[in-house]
């Protein structure tokens, strides 16, 4: 009999998702009030203010469940690594829904559901990167995209937001095409869903080089790429971000890319490391494109939206990176990479959301000029963001820290990939060609005698702003406490043998190879072909 996911899920498993059912649950309640009572500027407040308070809870049930149970190769995952990108997860949620308050009451948008599908498409991203399963894999990615595909196409009176909704839909739906392909195929080869039973049994029955079972990896390769937006995958992003309402544009740019590459590194690091000769190469010609050419489109922008949209496109190729590490000290760095890139992208589209006019759906980067003479405070902050996507020493040295650490992991790694570390570091040199022409604008460029009055922002949005510039100058000077927490996140990768040895397809001489032969060999052995 061939096993996949063990439904009698014990009871630790099921109190270890109680943070995650109660956003569930509380998000149909909401859905219920918000569809109760007919569309006005004021239901949607208040349903936005109950949607944060529910976020609230959940992130208290989260730091209360924390390190309450121990880690083992069941379906959902119990470490530490679970509850600290929950953490990064719910803050992006936290941000989106103060943003999409403000922006709604701008750009006239009365629905409450913006907030529900906020909160159902956090739901998703809490189980995915929860799942240790393949099928709960797929089932957190389809929960998270449809309620963000919805969000994209939000505002019913912009072309541009429908258009970019569709294209974001027709290319996801093509996506999980690949990854539920893939996923059959892995399940194919070892007969099997679990990642951890995945990883023994390639290293057991010795699968690493089986067609079927790198057929498997590749598709699903590129449908975790889609979902990343590396290149070539990264076709949908710019129009869907600059289509998109600024506060969505940023919960996709940041929350959606860090629920989805927390999911994605688990899968890689847990049930194929010894397939990892193999994947290596793929990963490795990825993050070197996605990073090129992410840096390098970037500097012909003018719209400040396509500009972070393609700045997300390079960090996306800087998280590649360390996933290629293959350790847990990468994981570790992942960790922290994304929560303070989680930061710097809701406070830049804080920014946007300020300067946005009713009626406006893009800022031309020459909106910027002369910023500093009208409002210095937010000149301030937006150079603050600008200096920590760049990763600048001191000013934007939390941004620095993210990026140090990456390279950090990278050089420790067992293959010691320099040309990776070469390239993020030129192509970080060539993004402040557009970080710093940012900054350029706003204090070197004279205040056109035209430029339209900026109206002072929302309450909620200045929230944002200040917390996250506040949080990054913190993380520039200590970041310790910090990295203790991504440290102490690190995964426990039951198939990895050591973070100082290239993984191998030996069943002998480790702990690690012990443990997974005791795995594989009390499981169903893989259908025979």
């Amino acid at each position: 009999m061939i096993t996949s996911l063990d439904l009698s899920v014990p009871a630790q498993l099921t109190q270890a998702l109680v943070p995650d059912l109660v956003l569930m649950g509380g998000a149909m309640i909401l859905l219920l009030w918000a569809a109760w009572r007919p569309d006005s500027q004021e239901h949607q407040r208040r349903v936005g203010l109950a949607s944060i308070v529910l976020v609230g809870i959940t992130m208290v049930l989260t730091l209360q469940w924390a390190g309450r149970f121990e880690a083992g190769p069941g379906a959902i995952a119990l470490d530490n690594f679970r509850w600290f990108a929950d953490m990064v997860v719910l803050l992006g949620t936290v941000f989106a829904i103060a943003l999409s308050m403000d922006d709604n009451m701008r750009s006239g948008i009365r629905a409450a559901e913006s907030h529900v599908l906020i909160l159902l498409a956090s739901s998703g991203m809490m189980l995915l990167v929860a799942a240790r399963d393949l099928m709960i894999v797929f089932l957190g990615i389809e929960l998270m995209s449809i309620s963000v595909y919805a969000l994209a196409g939000i505002n019913r009176r912009s072309e541009r937001s429908a258009e970019g909704a569709l294209k974001y839909f027709l290319l996801g739906a093509f996506s999980t095409a690949f990854l539920l392909y893939g996923i059959a195929l892995v399940y194919g080869a070892t007969g099997t869903t679990n990642l951890t039973i995945i990883g023994g049994r390639i290293a057991v029955f010795n699968l690493s080089a089986s067609p079927l079972l790198l057929i498997g990896i590749a598709l699903m390769l590129i449908g975790f790429g889609f979902k990343v937006a590396t290149v070539p995958f990264h076709m949908w992003a710019p129009d869907v971000y600059d289509g998109a309402p600024s506060p969505i544009t940023a919960y996709m740019a940041a929350t959606v890319k860090a629920a989805a590459f927390v999911a994605f590194i688990r899968v890689w690091l847990e049930a194929f490391p010894y397939s990892w000769p193999m994947w290596l190469p793929v990963i490795t010609g990825l993050a070197i494109a996605t990073m090129v050419v992410g840096n390098a489109v970037g500097l012909a922008q003018k719209s400040l939206k396509r500009l972070l949209a393609y700045s997300s496109i390079g960090h996306a190729g800087y998280l590649l990176v360390a996933i290629a590490s293959g350790t847990q000290q990468g994981s570790s760095a992942m960790l922290f990479y994304l929560f303070v890139y989680t930061l710097a992208t809701f406070g830049a589209f804080a920014v946007v959301v300020t300067l946005t006019r009713e009626g406006q759906e893009t800022i031309a980067l020459e909106e910027l000029a002369g910023l500093w003479s009208v409002r210095p405070w937010l000149a301030v902050a937006m150079a603050v963001i600008m200096f920590a996507l760049l990763g600048f020493p001191i000013v934007g040295g939390a941004g620095f820290f993210a990026k140090w650490y990456i390279l950090q992991a990278i050089l420790e790694s067992p293959a010691k990939q320099t040309t990776l570390a070469v390239v993020l570091v030129l192509t970080t040199v060539v993004s402040a060609g557009y970080y710093l022409y940012v900054i350029m604008l706003m204090f070197m460029r004279p205040r056109a005698d035209d430029a339209p009055v900026i109206e002072r922002s929302g309450g909620l949005t200045r929230v944002v702003l200040a917390t996250s510039v506040a949080v990054l100058l913190v993380l520039g000077v200590i970041p310790e406490a910090a990295v203790r927490m991504a440290t102490r996140g690190e995964p426990r990768m039951e198939t990895e043998p050591s973070t100082t040895q290239l993984p191998v397809r030996r069943t002998d001489a480790t702990p690690a190879a012990d443990s997974l032969r005791r795995i594989a060999e009390t499981s169903a052995p893989p259908r025979t072909r």
